[in-house]
C-alpha cells in the first residue's frame, strides 16, 4: 500500500486523481490503517488535490481527517496538518473544527520538555516543523472564540518567552529551528491583529533582530515589521526603532535588506516623523541601487504629498527629488506636483519662484524643465515684478534649455511661450520671432511645426480679449486617487500600500485639502489631458508613444484560453525579433504597424505576474469589433494560467485601450502564448498575431551566494541530465556592462567575485512555479579573441536547463 501511494503521488497526473481520489480518503481515515500508510495517504491526497482539486470530493471523511490532529503519532499529525491547511484555504467551513484541535496540539508541543518528544526534537527544539505547520493552519482562520483564544495566547506568549532564553546549543540548526517557529508565531499574531500586548511584544522581539549578525534575520525582521506598522496597536512601537532602521539604510551591505528598510520607513511614516524619513530617503536615493530607485522616488513623492502641512516643503521635496533622481521620476510624479500647485493658491507664487531659481543651474534634468515650463506658463506673472525674474528673463531662461530637450518637452515649452504672450505683452515680438523660426525649419518634427504655426497665427490675429479667454489659467483639477499611489500599487501590489489610505490609525488629509478618495473610475491617473489644455503636459502625438499608466477598471475575471479562435493569422513580420527583446526587459513596444501599436508593461513576483497590454489606434478612424484573444497551446495550457478582463470593442481614432492579464506559472513551460487581435478598420477585416513575451525566466527570483556555496551547489548538479551547454558566436559587440545588464534583466542574481576567472559571469536564482521551485546556476564565459561565448546552465530539471539556455543564448 505504501509503494502504491508513493507511485500515485509521484506520477500525480489527472488520470491518477480520477482513478484514486475517491479511494485514498477511505484509507486515510480507516481505523486499522498503519501509521506509515496514513502518512503516505495524507501526502498522496495532498498531491492529487494540488494537481486536480475538482476531482477530490469533500465528504464524510473531512470531519474524520480533522481528528488526525489528535493522533498519537506525530508523523501522522504532521502529514495531516499539511493536507488540512491546503484544503482549508479553499473550503474553510469544512475544516473550521481544526482550529481548536490545532491549538490543543500546539499547546502540548510548546509546553513540553524536549525529552517528551525525543524522536521529533530537533537540536533541543520540540517538533519545529509541526509547530510551523500548525501556526500556518491557524492563519487560515480569524481569531477563535474566547476559550480557545486564551489557550492560543498562552502558546504564543510561551514562544515569545522562549525566544528570550539563552540558546541551548551553539549550533546554527538550533537557532534556525527556534527562529522558524518564532517568525511563524509572529505572522499569526499579525494575522489576528487583535491582541495589543502580543503585537507590541512581537515588535520588540523583531527590533532585537534588526541588528543581528545574520542577514536573513535582519531581512525577515524588517519585512515583518512592515506589516506590524499598519496595525493601530503596534504602529507606535514600530516607530521607536526608526534610528536603527535608518542606520540599516546607511550601513547595510545587502541591497535586499536595504530595500526592506526603505519599505519599513515608508510604512512607519506619519505626520510626526515625515520630514525626517523623507530627508533620509532622499539622502539614500543618491547612492541607492539602480533597481529600486524608481520605487523610492514614488514613495518619497507619496509621503511628501500625504504629510505635507507646509506646502513649500512639498514643492522643495519634489524639486529635490527631480534633481537627485530625475531619470527615475515618472510622469505621474511631476504631473502630480503640477496638479497640487494649480489646486492651491497659497503655494503658486512660491512654486514659481522656486522653479525659476532651480532652472538657473547649468545642467537641469528635463523633468525639471517640464515642471518649470508648466508652472511659469501659469504663474510666472506672480514673480514678474522682481527685476531679477522679469518676463524677458523668464523667457530667455526657459529658451536656453529648449534645444537640449526632447520633442514632447519642446512642445510643452512652445505652449508656455504662447501663454507668455497673454501674460506679458512686452515679450510678444521676441516670442513671435521664435515661433516664426520654428515654423519654417526644414525636417522639423511635425508636432512642433504645427504648434509653432498655430501659436504664431493665434498671437497675430486674436484680440487681447480672445487671447485672455483661450489662454486663461488652468482650472483646479478634480479630486481623484493620487496617480502616484496608483502607480505604486501597480508596482508593489495593493497590500503593500494600504497603510497609506486605509489604516485604522490615520485617516489624514492630503495636500489638496481632502481625504484621498477611493478610485471611482477606470482612470487611475488624474493628469491633465494633452488635448484638453494648451500646455498639455507634452505633445499629443497622433500615434500612442507608449503605455500610459492607468488602473485595470472593473469587471469579473474571465478565462482567456480560447479554442474558438477560428481565424488566427500567422505571426506578424518582425514580431519574433521583438519577442526576443522582451526576454530581458518587461516594458516597451511589442508590435507596431501603420494602424496599430501594442505596448507592454509587466511585473512578476515568484510564480505570479501581471501584464498591462496597451492597444493604440494610430489612425483617425474607429476600430470596430476590436477583439484581442490569448491563445495557449494544449501543451502550454496546464502549465500557465492566464486571466484577463474584456476590453471595449470600439477603439476611437488616436485613442488607446488597456487590457490587464493576470499570470500564474503552474509548472515549467517552453512555449509562449499567442496574442491574436481581430478588428474592422474602414470596412476591412484586420487580423494580427504576436507572441506574448511570457517566458520561464520571468518567474526567476535572484539568489545571492558566496563563492564556496556556488561551486558546492554546482558540483551537486553535475548529472548529465542537469546540465545544458551552448557554444556560440557573438551576434553583438561583447560589452561587459551590457552583458551584466542582460543577466540581471534575465532574472538571476549576478554574483561578483565568485568565478576564479574575473572575465566570466556567474548567476544564481530560483524559478518559482505553483508546484515546485527549481534552483538554477549559470556561467557565461566570453572569449574576446574568438568573439564567442560558452554558456552553461545547471538546474535540477533538464527541460528547464534547456529552455533557459535557449532564451539566454539568443540575447548574445
Amino acid at each position: 500500500m505504501g509503494l502504491a501511494l508513493h507511485c500515485i503521488a509521484s506520477v500525480g497526473s489527472r488520470e491518477m486523481a480520477e482513478a484514486f481520489a475517491g479511494e485514498i480518503p477511505k484509507v486515510l481515515v480507516a481505523g486499522d490503517t498503519m501509521d506509515s500508510v496514513k502518512q503516505s495517504a495524507a501526502l498522496c491526497l495532498l498531491r492529487l488535490y494540488r494537481t486536480s482539486p475538482d476531482l477530490v470530493p469533500m465528504g464524510d471523511w473531512t470531519s474524520r481527517v480533522v481528528h488526525l490532529l489528535n493522533d498519537q503519532h506525530l508523523g501522522v499529525v504532521t502529514a495531516a496538518t499539511s493536507l488540512i491547511t491546503t484544503l482549508a484555504q479553499k473550503n474553510p467551513e469544512e475544516f473550521k473544527t481544526s482550529v481548536s484541535l490545532a491549538v490543543s496540539r500546539l499547546s502540548r508541543i510548546v509546553t513540553s520538555a524536549s525529552t517528551d518528544l525525543q524522536d521529533y526534537t530537533y537540536y533541543f527544539v520540540p517538533a519545529p516543523w509541526l509547530s510551523v505547520k500548525l501556526l500556518r493552519l491557524l492563519q487560515c482562520y480569524p481569531p477563535p472564540d474566547p476559550a480557545v483564544r486564551g489557550r492560543l495566547t498562552e502558546c504564543l506568549e510561551t514562544i515569545l518567552n522562549k525566544a528570550q532564553e539563552p540558546p541551548k546549543s551553539k549550533k546554527v540548526q538550533h537557532s534556525n529551528a527556534k527562529n522558524a517557529v518564532l517568525f511563524e508565531a509572529i505572522s499569526l499574531i499579525i494575522h489576528h491583529d487583535s491582541e495589543p500586548n502580543l503585537l507590541v511584544r512581537a515588535c520588540n522581539q523583531l527590533g532585537q533582530f534588526l541588528q543581528h549578525r545574520e542577514t536573513n534575520l535582519r531581512y525577515l525582521a524588517l519585512e515583518s515589521m512592515c506589516t506590524l506598522a499598519s496595525s493601530e496597536f503596534s504602529h507606535e512601537a514600530v516607530k521607536t526603532h526608526i534610528e536603527t532602521v535608518i542606520n540599516a539604510l546607511k550601513t547595510e551591505r545587502d541591497v535586499s535588506v536595504r530595500q526592506r528598510a526603505v519599505d519599513l520607513l515608508y510604512a512607519m511614516c506619519d505626520r510626526s516623523n515625515a520630514p525626517q524619513i523623507v530627508a533620509e530617503m532622499l539622502s539614500y536615493l543618491e547612492t541607492a541601487d539602480y533597481s529600486i530607485r524608481e520605487e523610492i522616488v514614488l514613495k518619497v513623492a507619496i509621503l511628501a504629498e500625504k504629510y505635507a502641512v507646509d506646502y513649500t516643503w512639498y514643492v522643495d521635496t519634489i524639486l529635490n527629488l527631480i534633481r537627485i533622481a530625475g531619470d527615475y521620476v515618472s510622469e505621474e510624479v511631476w504631473y502630480r506636483v503640477i496638479q497640487i500647485v494649480i489646486n492651491r493658491d497659497d503655494v503658486q507664487g512660491y512654486a514659481a519662484k522656486t522653479v525659476f531659481e532651480a532652472l538657473q543651474a547649468p545642467a537641469c534634468h528635463e523633468n525639471l524643465v517640464k515642471v518649470g515650463g508648466y508652472i511659469l506658463g501659469e504663474f510666472g506673472n506672480l514673480i514678474a515684478g522682481d527685476p531679477r525674474s522679469s518676463p524677458l528673463i523668464q523667457f530667455h531662461l526657459l529658451h536656453s534649455k529648449f534645444h537640449l530637450c526632447s520633442v514632447p518637452t519642446r512642445a510643452l515649452l512652445l505652449s508656455t511661450y504662447i501663454k507668455f504672450v497673454n501674460l506679458f505683452p512686452e515679450v510678444k515680438p521676441t516670442i513671435q520671432d521664435v515661433l516664426r523660426s520654428d515654423s519654417q525649419l526644414r525636417n522639423a518634427d511635425v508636432e512642433l511645426q504645427q504648434r509653432a504655426v498655430e501659436y504664431l497665427r493665434l498671437s497675430t490675429v486674436a484680440s487681447t480679449d480672445i487671447l485672455a479667454t483661450v489662454l486663461e489659467e488652468m482650472p483646479p483639477f478634480p479630486e481623484r486617487e493620487s496617480s502616484i499611489l496608483a502607480k505604486l500599487k501597480k508596482k508593489k501590489g495593493p497590500s503593500t500600500v494600504t497603510d497609506l489610505e486605509d489604516t485604522k490609525r490615520d485617516r489624514s488629509v492630503d495636500v489638496n485639502g481632502g481625504p484621498e478618495p477611493a478610485p471611482a473610475s477606470t482612470s487611475a491617473v488624474s493628469t491633465p489631458s494633452p488635448s484638453a489644455d494648451l500646455l498639455g503636459l507634452g505633445a499629443a502625438p497622433p500615434a500612442p508613444t507608449g503605455p500610459p499608466p492607468s488602473s485595470s477598471g472593473s469587471g469579473l475575471l474571465v478565462d482567456v484560453f480560447s479554442d474558438s479562435a477560428s481565424v488566427v493569422a500567422p505571426l506578424a513580420p518582425g514580431s519574433e525579433d521583438n519577442f526576443a527583446r522582451f526576454v530581458c526587459k518587461n516594458n516597451g513596444v511589442l508590435f507596431e504597424n501603420q494602424l496599430l501599436q501594442i505596448g507592454l508593461k509587466s511585473e512578476f513576483r515568484q510564480n505570479l505576474g501581471r501584464m498591462f497590454i496597451f492597444y493604440g489606434n494610430k489612425t483617425s478612424t474607429q476600430f470596430l469589433n476590436f477583439t484581442p484573444t490569448l491563445i495557449c497551446s494544449d501543451d502550454l495550457q496546464p502549465n500557465l494560467n492566464l486571466q484577463t478582463k474584456p476590453v471595449d470593442p470600439t477603439v476611437e481614432g488616436g485613442a488607446q485601450v488597456q487590457q490587464v492579464v493576470n499570470i500564474e506559472c503552474v509548472s515549467d513551460f517552453t512555449e509562449a502564448p499567442v496574442l491574436n487581435i481581430q478588428f474592422r478598420y474602414g470596412g476591412t477585416f484586420q487580423n494580427v498575431s504576436v507572441q506574448l513575451p511570457i517566458t520561464l525566466n520571468k518567474f526567476f527570483q535572484p539568489t545571492e551566494m558566496a563563492s564556496q556555496d556556488f561551486f558546492q551547489r554546482w558540483k551537486q548538479l553535475s548529472n548529465p541530465q542537469q546540465e545544458v551547454q551552448n557554444i556560440f558566436k557573438a551576434k553583438h559587440p561583447m560589452d561587459t556592462e551590457v552583458t551584466k545588464a542582460k543577466i540581471i534583466g534575465f532574472g538571476s542574481a549576478l554574483l561578483e567575485e565568485v568565478d576564479p576567472n574575473p572575465a566570466n559571469f556567474v548567476g544564481a536564482g530560483i524559478i518559482h512555479t505553483k508546484t515546485t521551485q527549481i534552483g538554477c546556476l549559470l556561467r557565461l564565459e566570453p572569449n574576446l579573441q574568438a568573439q564567442m561565448y560558452r554558456l552553461t546552465l545547471r538546474t535540477s530539471k533538464e527541460a528547464v536547463s534547456q529552455r533557459l539556455c535557449e532564451l539566454l543564448s539568443a540575447q548574445f
